[in-house]
């Protein structure tokens, strides 16, 4: 399904879907430093999440080896994603209102800037991060890529009231995207009203939630805290 010239979702619909039905969607967006990256990163989990009776979509985006492109074109697809989604939910058989956003790294970063970067314009009623690039300072991840507008790319320096709740994957040893950003991140967005929850895994480094990494250790654990976080909003019933 082509939500932009070029661009794709990547649709994953439970058993028994029908068009018309008001299901739960989450939207997942790969990680890859906004440079390069697979859509098929999350297919695990959209599988797993199809099961469980939600509409999963893996979204393609704009990176920079395939596209010569910026962050910032990354943020604008990942708002046109959430928007069609939202736009074409009888289509897609789901509730417009129960969209969750979700990525790794850089793609948590889109997912992250599609609830919180102004200008909004659609609904997002979840975010699932997995080690995302939440500063894109140089106290984070990706100054340089976005140089002289770094805080205009940073969501954890435009967060105001409102923000999704939000649950977040990160390994204390990460030495590419800090584990304070996502303690600075989780901090802000419970001090604005917002939902927030930290979940660390001591030792681990970046993108140990991967299915295919270390044999996939991580992804079952991950897997099950993001499916109870989801129950616990009534977003899977």
């Amino acid at each position: 399904m082509e939500y932009k010239p070029g661009l794709s979702l990547h649709v994953y619909q439970p058993e028994a879907w029908k068009a018309g039905q008001k299901r739960t969607a989450i939207v997942f967006f790969f990680g890859g430093g906004w440079t390069g990256g697979t859509v098929k990163q999350f297919e695990p989990h959209a599988k797993h999440f199809a099961k469980l009776g939600v509409v999963a979509i893996c979204a393609d985006y704009r990176v920079k080896t395939r596209h010569n492109t910026t962050p910032f074109d990354a943020i604008d697809d990942g708002k046109a994603a959430i928007a069609y989604v939202r736009k074409h939910a009888k289509e897609l058989g789901i509730d417009g209102n129960r969209i969750v956003a979700a990525g790794g790294s850089a793609g948590g970063h889109v997912a992250a800037s599609a609830a919180i970067l102004k200008p909004i314009d659609h609904k997002i009623a979840a975010l699932v991060l997995f080690n995302p690039v939440v500063d894109t300072t140089a106290a984070g991840y990706g100054a340089e890529k976005v140089a002289g507008r770094e805080t205009e790319a940073s969501p954890v320096h435009n967060v105001t009231r409102g923000v999704p709740p939000a649950i977040l994957f990160h390994g204390t040893a990460d030495t590419t995207v800090p584990f304070a950003n996502a303690e600075t991140f989780c901090a802000r967005l419970t001090a604005a009203g917002s939902r927030c929850e930290l979940v660390p895994y001591e030792g681990q480094a970046h993108g140990f939630f991967n299915a295919t990494r270390a044999g996939g250790k991580f992804y079952p654990d991950t897997v099950a805290k993001a499916e109870a976080f989801l129950r616990s909003l009534r977003l899977i019933d």
